[in-house]
C-alpha cells in the first residue's frame, strides 16, 4: 500500500525535495517519475546536487499537488547512470520532454552526457513518514548559508503610488 502511494504521489509531482549525506538540507528539485523511480538531472547547468553521484540512501520528501502539503518520506538507493548506456538514454528519453525552458533541447543529451549527472532514485520500501504518522514539532531550518547581501536602504519610489489620477481633461 505505501508502495503505491508513493508512486502516485511521485507520478503527479514533478518536485521533491532530496536529502543525502553531505547535502546539508534538504533540496528542491524537479524529477521524472518512471517504472518505478524518480529520476533526476544535476551539475553543469542543470540543478545542483552536490555529492549527489556518491549518496547511497536518499530521503525523498514527497508533497501533495492540490494542497503542497508534505505528504510522504522514503527512503531511495540512488545510483548514477552511465551516460552511453540503454538506461542512460532511457532515462535521457523521459526527462528531456519534462525539462522546462530549455534553450537547447535538440542538444541537451549531448550536454547532459559531458557536464550534468543523470541519478535514478529506486524506493527500498522503507517510508519515514506518512499521512497521520508525520514528524512533530517545527521543521523550520535556518537560511542557507550565502554571500548574499544588501547595499541599503531601497529607493523610497519603489512602489509609490500617484495619489490622485492626472487630469487628463486639463489644458
Amino acid at each position: 500500500m505505501l508502495a503505491a502511494l508513493v508512486a502516485e504521489v511521485m507520478k503527479r509531482s514533478a518536485i521533491a525535495w532530496l536529502e543525502y549525506d553531505g547535502s546539508g538540507w534538504p533540496r528542491g528539485v524537479w524529477h521524472v517519475w518512471h517504472e518505478g523511480a524518480a529520476y533526476v538531472v544535476s551539475g553543469g547547468e542543470e540543478q545542483l546536487l552536490p555529492g549527489i553521484e556518491h549518496a547511497q540512501r536518499v530521503a525523498v520528501t514527497a508533497r501533495a499537488k492540490d494542497t503542497r502539503e508534505r505528504l510522504v518520506v522514503w527512503i531511495a538507493r540512488a545510483s548514477t547512470l552511465v551516460p552511453g548506456t540503454a538506461e542512460w538514454q532511457a532515462a535521457v528519453d523521459v526527462l528531456r520532454p519534462q525539462r522546462l525552458n530549455a534553450v537547447d533541447a535538440d542538444r541537451v543529451a549531448d550536454r547532459w552526457s559531458k557536464h550534468s549527472t543523470i541519478t535514478r532514485l529506486e524506493p527500498t520500501g522503507e517510508v519515514t513518514e506518512q499521512p497521520g504518522a508525520h514528524l512533530q514539532g517545527s521543521l523550520a531550518a535556518a537560511p542557507v548559508p550565502s554571500p548574499a547581501t544588501t547595499t541599503g536602504r531601497p529607493p523610497a519610489v519603489i512602489h509609490r503610488r500617484q495619489r490622485r489620477a492626472p487630469d487628463l481633461h486639463a489644458g
